[in-house]
């Protein structure tokens, strides 16, 4: 079990999440945090946020990360979802392509016939069908992902899914307590794709109150296959602390990023409102984050059989030389 943080949880509130903030300084912000997941500084970071969440998916779900549909049930304006999708997709191509060959064709080889026919199947397409010549097929190795939200951002995500086939969102409302039945059909292994929904929690979990967050995990449970917490930051000094180097980065990297806005300069530099509310969130941020058993206790008392359903989670620096990725993937055992 993991050791408990000497800072206990405090739900409080953040200032990105209050109605009197201004929409425009909210998408500011936003596109800050969306900046966190995916921009990759050498030498202080081995690869984006983003690309490190393709990788530990990839890493822990295994043969299986080819099964699910991925549905990001809090996507926001966007965040890190469409980079995840293309880094995971780009992974599994490159995995898919590298696969060798089974069994060596029939013909001449260094000036010897090859004794196997050309309708001799390998043993691996004998063994597994969905495999030819020892390379498994693309269209069943690519997955999609769905952008989805309570409060839809359909702009950013249109734009955001015309930059690859397999990104889709749903423009209507959706509550990720109580998903919608059509988008679960959809998506379901009963429906059209034959794969499983894995559900997406990308720096959105810590948001919930317990009791949200007992029908979210409920809901997930009765509905899908698995689940996935990411979190950049948690109750430890060290998390506090990387709250404060990304105000510093913004800082830095600022002009970089953003030199086509002077309006948003101004707001980062003369005024810094961006940066104190990046700052000032992340260590609230931090306060609400829950550790994996955390977790597991609102999962084991959510009201629904999760006796077929195993809990995993670990950390992945992605900014020195304190920033950690935190991670809980939960999957039904027969997954």
């Amino acid at each position: 079990m993991a050791t408990t943080p000497w800072i206990p949880r405090l739900h409080l509130w953040e200032i990105d999440d209050q109605p009197w903030f201004p929409s425009f300084l909210r998408a500011y912000v936003q596109t800050g945090l969306m900046h966190a997941w995916t921009v990759h500084i050498p030498v202080l970071q081995p690869s984006s946020a983003a690309t490190i969440v393709a990788e530990t998916l990839r890493r822990v779900l295994g043969e299986r990360v080819s099964r699910h549909t991925y549905i990001d049930f809090c996507a926001g304006a966007g965040g890190p979802t469409p980079f995840i999708e293309r880094a995971l997709n780009a992974q599994l191509e490159r995995a898919s392509t590298t696969t060798t060959r089974a069994v060596v064709p029939a013909g001449v080889v260094n000036g010897e016939r090859n004794a196997a026919s050309e309708s001799t199947p390998s043993y691996a397409a004998v063994a597994n069908p969905e495999t030819e010549s020892g390379t498994i097929r693309e269209e069943r190795v690519a997955v999609d992902f769905v952008l989805t939200d309570l409060h839809p951002h359909v702009e950013a995500w249109a734009a955001a899914a015309k930059k690859s086939d397999r990104l889709t969102y749903v423009a209507q409302p959706v509550d990720a307590a109580r998903a919608p039945a059509d988008l679960l059909r959809k998506y379901s292994r009963k429906g059209g794709n034959g794969k499983g929904i894995f559900r997406l929690f990308n720096l959105a979990f810590h948001h919930f109150d317990d009791g949200l967050a007992r029908s979210i995990l409920k809901n997930t449970v009765e509905t899908s296959d698995g689940f996935g917490i990411f979190e950049l930051q948690d109750r430890t000094p060290t998390g506090l602390l990387t709250c404060f180097a990304f105000g510093f980065f913004i800082f830095l990297i600022a002009p970089l990023l953003y030199w086509w806005s002077p309006l948003r300069l101004f707001w980062i530099y003369v005024i810094p409102v961006v940066p104190f509310v990046l700052v000032f969130d992340g260590l609230i941020s931090c306060l609400r984050t829950r550790t994996a058993d955390e977790v597991e206790a609102l999962l084991r008392t959510c009201g629904a059989d999760t006796n077929d359903w195993e809990i995993q989670s670990g950390k992945d620096r992605f900014l020195w030389p304190c920033g950690y990725l935190n991670w809980i993937i939960c999957t039904k055992k027969t997954t």
